[in-house]
């Protein structure tokens, strides 16, 4: 074996060793095989390098000494939670340790005086959801792969949901975070009160920070009083300008739905096609309102009521849970639906001004056209954050190419229309060149002026966000 084949073996080791010389040996995966399964999130088009080491640790003590590993031997740090990202913000770099989070996954308090809960940031989302309603209590923030994700995964990427248009998004119930730096120090942000305005809110600045500031090992978490079930209404339309109007109308009325979700022609047609669902072959736009209200029918009435106004063909609401759930099942089938047209979908997050929906919507369509591709749009149309999910053939080079080009398209649209290029997904690998574009370069210059702050030697997931 030459030298040059050597050294890297040698480095490998000197990692391996220290790493286990402060986590338990089951901890620490080096198995080309293992460690390639953890090399990506969920994004499409998103390079992934092949990480040197996988650890796991159990403790705060375990991850602070990772960092203090990684400080000493100049070696990157790619921190994971459940991998269901959609930016290759969880994607790893060539030669790094990949800090997979899920085996902390304690949820460490529920106190219903205080309305918080305390949880590590492996702890599964649906997991927390359900622990605190056993307490009459309620964690908002819905992402749809809830049964899978993780709140630190939540946190890294600011997370949404479906309920984001009541509730508002993950940043909104951070109340507090213990934070890992890169140099393996512990700090603590923020508070467990309902009040604290004390110093900068770096709490704040570490929600949606995707992993490049600090490792979160602790959250102190907001909760609210547990809502009543609510009801849900379906309306369907003739135009996806009379839906886009809807929207306008309930959110200008002072309504304030629990779901307010949006599914284009192209969309309902898939699920239609996937799941027999019976929506009529005429619909172009299907529109979904729900309240948790105390009186959710009279809600569900006024609403109805915009609905036909505003050109509804057909406005259906559910008299329980159990219709609500059936209405609700052609939302929750949407991106399995879309994924099954073409095989391979690529799933934008543009979010826009609730009242530039309705040219969102027209714009993909043209761009879908011109790019003779299949693009559905579901959409949380109550805070204007869509999806479109432009579908194609992996294996088919001119198709995946044409694919991309749409994708920045519609990021290009999105900002036209005085948008973002995610509202909730993050930037990760996929959405660098567009965040130059959206905050500018002094924008740029200063974000990473708080990177060098908090990570002088570019250790924490390097090469994302910018």
């Amino acid at each position: 074996m030459s030298r040059t084949e050597a050294a890297p073996d040698q480095a490998l080791g000197d990692l391996t060793e220290r790493l286990l010389a402060g986590l338990p040996a089951d901890a620490v995966l080096t198995d080309p095989d293992v460690t390639a399964s953890y090399a990506h999130d969920m994004a499409s088009f998103c390079p992934a390098g092949a990480p040197a080491v996988v650890v796991l640790p159990r403790s705060v003590e375990q991850v602070q000494h990772v960092m203090r590993t990684a400080t000493a031997l100049r070696v990157p740090v790619v921190p994971q939670g459940a991998r269901t990202g959609l930016s290759g913000g969880a994607n790893a770099s060539d030669g790094c340790i990949v800090l997979s989070l899920t085996k902390m996954d304690r949820i460490l308090e529920i106190n219903p005086v205080d309305r918080i809960a305390v949880v590590e940031p492996g702890v599964v989302n649906a997991t927390l959801s359900r622990a605190v309603g056993e307490h009459g209590l309620y964690y908002p923030p819905d992402p749809s792969s809830w049964e899978m994700c993780t709140i630190g995964g939540n946190i890294g990427t600011a997370s949404g949901g479906l309920c984001c248009v009541k509730y508002g998004v993950t940043a909104e119930y951070v109340l507090g975070l213990d934070v890992v730096l890169a140099d393996g120090r512990l700090m603590s942000t923020g508070r467990r009160t309902a009040k604290g305005v004390a110093g900068y809110d770096l709490t704040r600045l570490f929600v949606g920070s995707e992993g490049s500031l600090g490792i979160v090992v602790r959250a102190v978490l907001a909760l609210r009083p547990k809502p009543p079930q609510q009801l849900v209404l379906a309306a369907e339309f003739a135009a996806a300008a009379a839906a886009c109007d809807a929207v306008c109308r309930i959110m200008a009325g002072g309504h304030v739905p629990s779901l307010l979700e949006l599914m284009d022609r192209t969309t309902v047609a898939a699920v239609n096609s996937m799941a027999n669902m019976g929506l009529p072959e005429t619909t172009e736009a299907l529109l979904l309102a729900a309240f948790d209200t105390p009186d959710p029918a009279s809600d569900l009435a006024a609403v109805g009521a915009l609905c036909e106004a505003a050109g509804a063909t057909q406005v259906v609401p559910a008299d329980d849970a159990a219709e609500s759930e059936l209405l609700l099942q052609a939302r929750r089938l949407s991106l399995t639906a879309l994924e099954a047209v073409r095989g391979v979908t690529m799933i934008d997050d543009v979010c826009v001004p609730r009242s530039r929906l309705g040219d969102l919507i027209e714009g993909v369509e043209r761009i879908a056209g011109k790019h003779r591709l299949t693009i559905g749009v579901v959409a949380h149309a109550g805070d204007g954050n869509t999806h479109p999910t432009v579908c194609f053939d992996a294996a088919d080079p001119d198709e995946s190419r044409r694919a991309r080009e749409s994708f920045d398209e519609i990021m290009a649209l999105g900002l036209e229309l005085g948008g973002t290029i995610t509202g909730e997904h993050g930037v990760g690998v996929l959405k660098k060149e567009w965040m130059a574009r959206e905050i500018g370069p002094v924008g740029i210059e200063m974000q990473r002026g708080i990177k060098r702050v908090f990570d002088p030697l570019d250790l924490l997931n390097p090469g994302k966000l910018f």
